[in-house]
């Protein structure tokens, strides 16, 4: 029987990477992927490390709450932060399964300053980077930090880092929940 994740969100991306996280740390086990909408309970754009944090837990464990039927459960949040050298971009990923409850965070990178001044105006970072560059949906696709690289870390890369690292208890468990 497949071990069933489910990934709290529809966005293509954060299903695709995290799909390649678990068969690459798990290869000898077959998985089913579920994406589905809960909420964050946090602003549409987080604007801290903390809110981000937040975010990533709350999608985490809602998901678990309206499906308690699986083995593991997945919360993505991307976010931003502000300090002294500019606006960060990084997001949290959150795993739980039934008994064990881990978390990593991406890397962070600064934006452009054009950007940080629409997100700080109040716009969501995907729409931002639409803006700026003239483009449609791109946080379904490569992400603010595929464009800024020029694709050399796509989107999914990004998130699979975090994940894996997030995946690291689970892995010294090796799934016996």
């Amino acid at each position: 029987m497949p071990i069933k994740v489910i990934i709290a969100s529809k966005n293509p991306v954060k299903i695709d990477a995290t799909k390649a996280s678990f068969q690459r740390k798990f290869p000898e086990h077959s998985f089913e992927f579920e994406g589905v909408s809960v909420p964050s309970d946090v602003n549409d754009q987080p604007m801290t490390h903390k809110e981000t944090q937040e975010g990533a837990q709350n999608r985490a464990n809602n998901a678990k709450i309206k499906y308690p039927e699986a083995d593991f459960w997945v919360g993505i949040e991307g976010g931003v932060h502000d300090d002294e050298f500019g606006m960060q971009a990084f997001a949290w990923v959150v795993v739980l399964s039934k008994s064990i409850s881990n978390q990593a965070q991406t890397a962070v990178f600064y934006l452009p300053e054009a950007i940080a001044k629409l997100v700080r105006s109040g716009i969501e970072l995907g729409e931002a980077d639409d803006i700026y560059f003239g483009r449609t949906n791109s946080k379904q696709k490569d992400g603010a930090v595929g464009i800024l690289t020029n694709g050399e870390i796509d989107r999914k890369a990004y998130y699979e880092h975090a994940m894996i690292m997030a995946l690291i208890p689970f892995t010294l468990k090796v799934l016996s929940n």
